[in-house]
């Protein structure tokens, strides 16, 4: 006879329960954040790129975040470094002293919405900050990364040419953007505000000045005045993800790196020397060496963020026992049995 209805409930209280304590569970895994970085001026005559590294958020902000945090930033300049170091300078207080946050400790949807809407207000911000001319040249800018890991959360802010990657089971996951004139929908939003676009470059009001990306803080010699739509815009793309354990490391970077190498080249390589050495920081110097290696025209920063310590590689298989056997001779058996019964 089949089940009554009630055993049928009784069985999927008991399943519903138990999904509800695993996911309860895996909510409370939080990364062990352990990070590295470098940085080189490659075969450039001056060094623009600027970085910020920051394992433990809560040691600047103190308990706002109630729950691990971290933040890491690349910052590629051009036109002279003042941009990149002016936003590096004064990262914490744009990107979180100055911003608006929803006052509650429960990381929830509301929450990660706000959370987006305030790393948008802060590039702009920062881009307005920018149009200051006692704070650098109109004719100065810089691209910029951030990335927020707040407990399994990981939040993603880009305007320009930098990338982060995520190592996902050894697959390389963009996590990012490259805006650059030759992606499609960029040039279709910079031609449909009026700009023009030739070739890999995005022209400004004066022939004499060109840009390889299509987003960037400050440069405002390219942009409208301030308040107006621009082609060359510090609106950020961002975007969340939920970090898992398949997910290893994350790689963020500036164009130098990726000039050269693809993700998948760079997850694969950081991701043998962590197998080795368990050490970011060599990581993210191995990966500037190798960028450098493959002849990078330009300055070249790295910062590797690893979740959890790798398993580490065998050098070799490991070698099976082999038995040997051996025949003696009638004599030799004979001497032996002597040997044995003490003659």
């Amino acid at each position: 006879m089949a089940p009554s209805t009630p055993v049928f409930d009784s069985i999927s209280t008991e399943v519903s329960r138990f999904e509800t304590v695993v996911e309860s569970s895996a909510a409370k895994l939080f990364p062990r954040i352990r990070s590295g970085s470098y940085a080189d001026i490659g075969s450039r005559p001056s060094m623009d790129d600027e970085h910020v590294r920051i394992d433990d958020l809560s040691a600047h902000l103190g308990s706002y975040f109630k729950c691990p945090s971290s933040f890491y930033a690349v910052f590629d300049g051009h036109g002279g470094p003042d941009a990149a170091a002016y936003v590096k300078r004064n990262a914490v207080r744009l990107f979180f002293e100055d911003v608006h946050l929803p006052q509650t400790s429960d990381v929830d949807d509301v929450f990660l919405r706000a959370l987006l809407n305030s790393h948008r207000e802060a590039f702009l911000q920062a881009d307005s900050a920018l149009a200051d001319k006692s704070i650098v040249s109109s004719s100065c800018g810089t691209t910029a990364l951030t990335a927020l890991v707040l407990g399994r959360h990981l939040v993603v802010a880009n305007a320009g040419d930098c990338r982060a990657v995520l190592c996902r089971k050894g697959v390389a996951v963009d996590v990012s953007q490259d805006h650059k004139p030759s992606y499609l929908p960029e040039r279709r939003r910079v031609e449909e505000l009026g700009g023009r676009v030739q070739g890999e470059y995005l022209n400004g009001p004066s022939v004499t000045r060109a840009l390889s990306v299509t987003r960037a803080l400050g440069d405002w010699d390219f942009k409208l005045p301030v308040g107006s739509t621009s082609p060359l815009t510090a609106e950020p793309e961002v975007q969340q993800f939920m970090l898992t354990e398949a997910d290893e490391f994350l790689i963020i970077g500036c164009d130098g790196i990726w000039d050269v190498m693809s993700s998948q080249h760079a997850v694969s390589l950081v991701r043998r020397g962590l197998r080795r050495h368990d050490d970011p920081e060599l990581s993210a110097r191995e990966l500037v060496m190798e960028a450098s290696r493959l002849h990078s025209a330009d300055n070249l920063t790295a910062v590797v963020v690893c979740f959890a310590s790798p398993n580490p590689v065998e050098s070799c298989e490991p070698r099976s026992r082999r038995l040997r056997f051996f025949c003696l001779s009638e004599e030799a058996r004979s001497k032996l049995k002597s040997l044995f019964e003490g003659n």
